[in-house]
C-alpha cells in the first residue's frame, strides 16, 4: 500500500516529461515550418531574377507551398484523429527538408516548383500537430494559452531568424542558407525521433476513416470561424510572409535588413499577442469580443504602417509591432471552433479551419503580385486587401455565438 503513492507520482511525472517533450519538439517543428514558408521572401528579388520570373511568376512560385499545404489539411486532421502524429511527423520532418534542399539546388523551373511542393507537403503536418498535441496531453483549460504558446515559439523563432538570415544572405548568398536550412530538418528530425510521444487517449480508430470529416463540415460554425480565422491572417499571409520587404525597400525606402526587421516585428507583436489573448481569454471565459476588437485595432495600424508614407524604421517596425500584437488573437479562432465540437474530431476541425485560413496565401499572394505588375509596381492598392480582410473578421465576430461542447470542460488535469 505504501508504494502506491510513489507508483502513481513516478507515473505522473513520466507522463508530464512525455507532454512537455511531445511540446517541445511539435512547437520547434512549427517554428522550422514557418521559416521554411516564408524564406523565399527574404530573397525574394535575388530569386526571382535566378529563376528570370516577373513580380507575378515569383508570388505563384512562392504559393506553390500553399497548393499541397492546403488541401493536405483535411487529410492530416484525420490520420491524426485516427492515429497520433508521431508516425506522421517524423516523415514530414524529411519531406520538407528535401523540399527545402531541392529549391536551393536548382535552377530549373519546374524542379523548383516540387521542391516548394515537397516543402509545403511536409510543413503540412506543423500547426496541426502542434495543436493536436496540445489537446491531448494537457488540460482543456490550457488550450487557449498552449496554442498562444506555440503560436509564440514559431513567430519569435520566425522573427529572429528572419532578420538573421537576411543578413546571412547578404554575405553568403540565400542557396546557402537554404541548404543550411534542410541541414537544421535532420537535427530535428534526430530529436524527434527521441523525444515525440503520442498520447494514450486516441478515440477516434473505431469510426469509418471519413466519419470526423463529415461532422466537420456538415457543420456553417465551423465555416464561418474558418472563414473569420482566415480573414484576420491575411497580413501574415501577405504582408508578413510574401510582400512586406518589397513593399518597404520600395514605398519606404528601407534597407533590405531595414525592411526585414520591421517586417518581423510581426511575429515579435503575434507572438506576444497570442500568448496574452490566450491568457485573458481563459480566464474571462470568451473569445468572440477578444477576437472582434483585436482585429478591428489591427486593422488601423497595419493602414498606418501601409499608407503614413512614413520612411523612419523605428515608426514602421512600431506599427508592424502593434499589428501583429493585435493578430495574436486570432489563434483565438482554433479554441473558438474546436470547443465546438467533440474530442474525437478535434484534429480534424482544427485541420479544416487551418487549410481554409492558408487558402488565402494560395489566392492572395499570387494576386497580389499579379495586381502590383499591373498598376506598374504600386503596392497600396494591392495592399488594401489586409485592412479590408481585418474589418470583415471583425464583423464575423461579432456575429458568432460563443459555444463550448461537454469534451472540452475540465475534468483532468
Amino acid at each position: 500500500m505504501t508504494e502506491q503513492p510513489a507508483r502513481t507520482s513516478s507515473s505522473n511525472k513520466a507522463i508530464r516529461r512525455g507532454a512537455w517533450s511531445a511540446f517541445a519538439i511539435v512547437s520547434i517543428f512549427f517554428l522550422f515550418e514557418f521559416v521554411a514558408r516564408i524564406e523565399p521572401s527574404l530573397a525574394s528579388g535575388e530569386i526571382a531574377g535566378w529563376f528570370g520570373l516577373t513580380n507575378g511568376g515569383f508570388g505563384t512560385l512562392s504559393s506553390v507551398f500553399f497548393w499541397i499545404y492546403a488541401p493536405m489539411q483535411l487529410v492530416v486532421g484525420l490520420v491524426l484523429d485516427r492515429y497520433g502524429p508521431r508516425r506522421f511527423v517524423l516523415p514530414a520532418i524529411v519531406v520538407l527538408s528535401a523540399g527545402v534542399a531541392l529549391f536551393a539546388a536548382t535552377s530549373n523551373l519546374f524542379l523548383a516548383g516540387l521542391g516548394r511542393f515537397l516543402t509545403g507537403l511536409g510543413a503540412s503536418f506543423a500547426f496541426v500537430s502542434a495543436l493536436y498535441v496540445v489537446n491531448h496531453w494537457f488540460a482543456p483549460s490550457r488550450f487557449a494559452v498552449l496554442s498562444g504558446a506555440v503560436n509564440a515559439i514559431g513567430m519569435l523563432g520566425t522573427a529572429i531568424g528572419a532578420v538573421a538570415l537576411t543578413g546571412i544572405i547578404e554575405v553568403v548568398g540565400w542557396r546557402t542558407v537554404f541548404f543550411a536550412s534542410a541541414a537544421a530538418g535532420v537535427v530535428l528530425f534526430l530529436a524527434a525521433v527521441f523525444l515525440l510521444q503520442d498520447a494514450e487517449d486516441l478515440t477516434a480508430e473505431t469510426l469509418p476513416f471519413l466519419a470526423p470529416l463529415k461532422r466537420v463540415v456538415r457543420e456553417k460554425r465551423v465555416w464561418w470561424i474558418a472563414i473569420l480565422g482566415a480573414l484576420y491572417y491575411m497580413p501574415v499571409n501577405v504582408f508578413g510572409g510574401l510582400w512586406g520587404e518589397a513593399e518597404l525597400t520600395t514605398d519606404h525606402r528601407l534597407t533590405a535588413v531595414n525592411a526585414e526587421t520591421a517586417v518581423s516585428m510581426i511575429f515579435w507583436g503575434m507572438a506576444v499577442g497570442s500568448m496574452a489573448a490566450g491568457w485573458v481569454s481563459d480566464r474571462i471565459g470568451h473569445r468572440k469580443w477578444i477576437v472582434a476588437s483585436n482585429a478591428t485595432l489591427a486593422a488601423v495600424f497595419y493602414s498606418v504602417a501601409i499608407y503614413s508614407g512614413s520612411v523612419s524604421p523605428v515608426f514602421i517596425s512600431t506599427m508592424l509591432f502593434m499589428g501583429g500584437l493585435m493578430g495574436g488573437a486570432q489563434m483565438l479562432t482554433f479554441a473558438m471552433v474546436k470547443e465546438g465540437q467533440a474530442k474525437d474530431v478535434s484534429g480534424t476541425v482544427i485541420a479544416f479551419t487551418n487549410m481554409i485560413g492558408i487558402g488565402g496565401a494560395l489566392i492572395f499572394q499570387p494576386l497580389t503580385g499579379m495586381i502590383i505588375d499591373m498598376t506598374g509596381g504600386v503596392f497600396g492598392i494591392a495592399l488594401s486587401m489586409i485592412p479590408l480582410s481585418l474589418l470583415a473578421s471583425s464583423a464575423m465576430a461579432l456575429a458568432l455565438k460563443e459555444k463550448r461542447h461537454q469534451d472540452h470542460m475540465d475534468k483532468t488535469v
